[in-house]
């Protein structure tokens, strides 16, 4: 038999050369699928070695965007259209979503999710960027004789669990948590006030730089599944010159309407949203509210909703010393929204020194067991707190000045103080309350 030639080195070269080459080819195909900064967060470099359950918590910022009536637009062409429409668009928003320092997570027909790991700033600059880039992406389809599009977006900040979930033979990487699921119910709002971006709260209060962005407070809303309202902010840097500069001369007016809507005075609601429109008559979510005052529905069932947000159990989360201070920091908010509401003005003065000063010391004593407990999310825990005492500065001035609308005031202060401390307890005081508790011993059955 014929001894088969040895390979030479040249071809054992060429060889692991192909290897590598396929490798890397295979590796790139993967990443499209799952995107490489999940596996990053994940502490991840090799694809081949992602199992089920591996998981990491995190602060992130969340950013769904959806097209407007997407699902009439797609009955309207044929399957083949329907595709060549979606990646047409979808092409167009990647790239924009990539240079402000985000990442796709996954693309839900027409939506996107996107995640932020470092910056709600960012995400921010690109739900501006994306709008930009819309309206050049619509010029495009207006040459081809198509209508333009809309899309709505939703941010918001929180702390996730990023992982992996399946099974044997099938797995994907997910981001779960209750900041995932309001991130998704503020794009679906977006086309109930007909606005283009909303952000939570949690996004505004992380912001580093918030004097840069046109904002202003939409609504105090609901979220399924959560014991506490939210409240919802627009963002309207990208509204034309002439909407975006009405808005701004009636940021008052317009939440002095939404003071008198939740209060439900809906004749004094009416009143000041017609005085916005007569400003922006393109004020499409100002127009919302009117249309609401206008539907005998209107308002709160027809009573009078309660400033006081009164002290319930679950506010409670096991620290007996935290739990005592912001029962007694609620119940000086309370006093403090009364006390306005009626105009007791002589009741003020002592009764925000003591809201500060109880704040400034509750929160000081939990950073403090936070240090102590090596809490991983403390500084955004702290940065919640500074976003409060700015608040409550600014809050305090308009008090001291003398604000002759007394509904006004006492609706801001509910918003900012009784509102903030209620979702502050059931959210992060919450988390750090589950961190403790997994920190200690599980028990062992005798």
């Amino acid at each position: 038999m014929p001894v088969k030639p040895s390979t030479s080195a040249g071809d054992a070269q060429d060889n692991t050369d192909v290897l590598r080459e396929r490798l890397s080819t295979t590796t790139d195909a993967y990443s499209r699928f799952v995107p490489r900064e999940f596996l990053n967060l994940l502490g991840i470099e090799d694809i081949r070695k992602v199992t089920v359950g591996q998981q990491i918590e995190r602060k992130m910022t969340i950013l769904f965007s959806d097209i407007r009536d997407f699902t009439s637009l797609s009955e309207s062409m044929s399957p083949q259209e329907n595709f060549n429409f979606l990646n047409s668009y979808l092409i167009q928003m990647e790239p924009v979503i990539t240079a402000h320092g985000g990442f796709i997570d996954k693309y839900i027909g027409d939506a996107i999710m996107a995640l932020f790991p470092d910056s709600p700033d960012a995400a921010l600059r690109c739900s501006v960027a994306m709008l930009e880039q819309l309206e050049e992406y619509n010029l495009g389809r207006q040459r081809a004789g198509y209508r333009p599009i809309k899309i709505g977006i939703g941010i918001n900040t929180g702390i996730v669990i990023l992982g992996t979930i399946g099974g044997a033979t099938r797995m994907d990487g997910t981001v779960i948590g209750d900041a995932v699921n309001l991130a998704a119910r503020l794009e679906r709002l977006t086309k109930e006030y007909r606005v283009s971006i909303l952000i939570s709260e949690y996004t505004l209060y992380c912001l580093d730089e918030p004097n840069l962005w046109s904002i202003r407070f939409l609504d105090r809303t609901h979220v399924r599944g959560k014991q506490d309202n939210q409240s919802v902010y627009e963002v309207f840097n990208r509204d034309p010159a002439p909407l975006r500069e009405a808005k701004i001369k009636t940021l008052k007016t317009f939440e002095q309407a939404l003071a008198y809507y939740h209060l439900d005075d809906i004749p004094a609601a009416r009143e000041s949203l017609i005085a916005c429109l007569a400003s922006a008559p393109d004020d499409d979510a100002a127009h919302v509210y009117l249309e609401r005052c206008e539907s005998p529905l209107a308002g709160w069932g027809g009573h009078r909703a309660e400033l006081a947000s009164n002290w319930r159990e679950e506010y409670s989360f096991g620290q007996t010393a935290i739990d005592a201070a912001h029962k007694n920091l609620l119940a000086d908010m309370n006093a403090l929204a009364r006390a306005v509401n009626v105009g007791a003005w002589n009741l003020t003065p002592p009764l925000l020194a003591q809201i500060q000063f109880a704040a400034a010391h509750d929160f000081m004593i939990e950073e403090q067991l936070m240090a102590e407990d090596s809490y991983p999310f403390l500084e955004l825990h702290a940065r919640q707190h500074q976003r409060f005492f700015e608040y409550f500065g600014e809050l305090r001035r308009e008090i001291e000045r003398g604000e002759d609308n007394r509904v006004y005031l006492a609706f801001r202060v509910k918003r900012l103080l009784t509102d903030w401390l209620v979702n502050h307890i059931l959210n992060a005081d919450r988390h750090y309350g589950h961190y403790l508790r997994s920190r200690q011993p599980a028990a062992t059955d005798m």
